[in-house]
């Protein structure tokens, strides 16, 4: 086998002038995680929402569920930039992110109520990585994390108006 193949990633030295860059990647795979456990839950709403809403449940949920995908390539991408590495191992997205499973399959409401809820967690975790990033010097995260924040506060917006009487 090739020598090139046998490559372990590691992390990097970066030079940047970004302060405790090694504080910013915890915050980065923390909300990496949140992202993929929110993609998760998302994507399985999706397949089972059924009602009234059937349609435009699983039309905003599909359109949610690709953004997120899509985040958390640039989530990783920006912590590997600083030089840390991210998780490998789907136990450890569970244990670092606020997103929690439900104990059974809920109503289209429940869902959407809880999908809302769970934006407006991952959003909370973006404003304090947002304020850190400010502090130490790193205005490409600051400005990931803005971005992903305005996507997380629309997303509860969306989903709170379908489920609104």
């Amino acid at each position: 086998m090739s020598d090139t193949l046998k490559v372990i990633p590691t992390e990097d030295t970066v030079k940047t002038g970004v302060r405790d860059k090694e504080g910013i990647a915890v915050g980065l795979n923390d909300v990496l995680a949140d992202t993929y456990r929110l993609t998760f839950k998302t994507h399985a709403y999706h397949w089972a929402v059924q009602g009234p809403q059937f349609y435009s449940i699983h039309k905003l949920t599909e359109e949610q569920y690709e953004n997120l995908f899509a985040a958390a390539d640039e989530l990783a991408e920006r912590c590997r930039a600083l030089g840390a590495l991210t998780p490998f191992q789907f136990s450890s997205l569970i244990e670092r992110s606020v997103i929690e499973d439900p104990k059974e399959l809920p109503s289209a409401r429940e869902m959407v109520e809880d999908l809302a809820t769970d934006h407006e967690r991952v959003a909370h975790r973006m404003h304090a990585l947002i304020e850190m990033a400010g502090d130490r010097n790193d205005p490409v995260t600051d400005d990931l994390c803005t971005a992903r924040s305005a996507f997380h506060e629309k997303a509860a917006w969306m989903l709170r108006s379908i489920a609104a009487e």
